[in-house]
């Protein structure tokens, strides 16, 4: 297995932006970090050999390039090209792979067929992921690989995520999770590593952006990815569009807000969204938040968190 100790971890440079500080609790735990990662190693090896289901994001990232450094060809990186799946992520995830000439097979899913994912209520997220499971399932029992993983970390437990409930109906494991590495940790860990995508937006899939209960189809995440691609070429970072119908709800983090907040920008904003086919566009004062549609679901309803 190879070592951990390459890490060093206490000279961890510490991010830009609202994450300094809680990063910096991380890094400085360096010895618990360090037991977290060899608890990751040894799993992976135990597993002997291992499908990690990939997206580019830093947690799937982290995984599959752990799982590869300890593997080496024993694991595959499977990346779904999915209608979902922005092709900015799609180059990125790619790109990532081609350096650490990590194993990667992308595959088709076509979850905009399943009725239930295209009706967009709570359980879209269960849909997506049973369908990429499934795929990979079936694609592990044609090359051998009894065992998939995804990137779930310990934080994903305390959310809403429906997706988890598929991971275990298809027995898929979550590695980052048993080690109780949670997202902070994960990004202090990829720093450690050197890898560039360490501090990466978290880019969840394009169908996250559409409200509940209008339907997804492969026009609407088009819209949207449009939309949040234009606002990248006005030099904003972290950032949601929420399909609205009509309506753009422009999500931009707070620590770039007073950029946006200028009559100027704010013109460009408008005639960029409705460029990309909004009637209208307005600007969340609250700024940027993950996981914002959810705010309107019941109560009822987010107490399952995963289940």
């Amino acid at each position: 297995m190879a070592a951990s100790a390459h890490l060093n971890l206490p000279q961890v440079e510490l991010p830009r932006s609202g994450q300094e500080s809680a990063l910096a609790g991380a890094a400085g735990t360096a010895q618990k970090l360090l037991a977290k990662m060899r608890a990751l190693e040894a799993r992976l090896e135990e597993l002997g050999s291992l499908m990690v289901a990939y997206s580019g994001g830093v947690d799937s990232a982290f995984l599959a390039a752990t799982a590869h450094r300890v593997l080496g060809s024993r694991m595959l990186a499977v990346l779904a090209d999915s209608p979902s799946l922005a092709r900015r992520d799609m180059e990125q995830a790619c790109a990532f792979a081609g350096v650490l000439q990590m194993p990667l097979h992308v595959v088709a899913t076509e979850e905009l067929d399943r009725p239930e994912y295209a009706r967009n209520d709570a359980n879209r997220c269960y849909q997506c992921k049973a369908e990429l499971f499934a795929v990979m399932r079936a694609l592990g029992a044609k090359l051998g690989f009894a065992r998939i993983a995804y990137g779930m970390n310990a934080d994903d437990t305390m959310d809403f995520r429906p997706g988890q409930r598929a991971a275990e109906e298809h027995s898929v494991l979550a590695p980052l999770a048993e080690a109780g590495l949670t997202k902070l940790e994960v990004r202090a860990l990829a720093k450690a590593a050197g890898y560039t995508l360490w501090d990466r937006p978290a880019a969840p899939c394009l169908a996250s952006r559409v409200e509940y209960g209008r339907t997804v189809t492969r026009e609407v995440l088009e819209q949207v990815e449009r939309a949040e691609e234009s606002l990248r070429q006005l030099g904003f970072r972290e950032l949601r569009v929420r399909h609205h119908g009509e309506l753009a709800r422009v999500e931009i983090a707070r620590a770039e807000l007073p950029r946006a907040l200028t009559m100027e920008m704010l013109d460009l904003i408008s005639a960029a969204l409705k460029q990309a086919g909004f009637q209208y566009v307005t600007l969340d004062c609250v700024g940027f938040r993950s996981g914002s549609m959810n705010d309107l679901l019941p109560v009822d309803v987010l107490a399952r968190r995963g289940a």
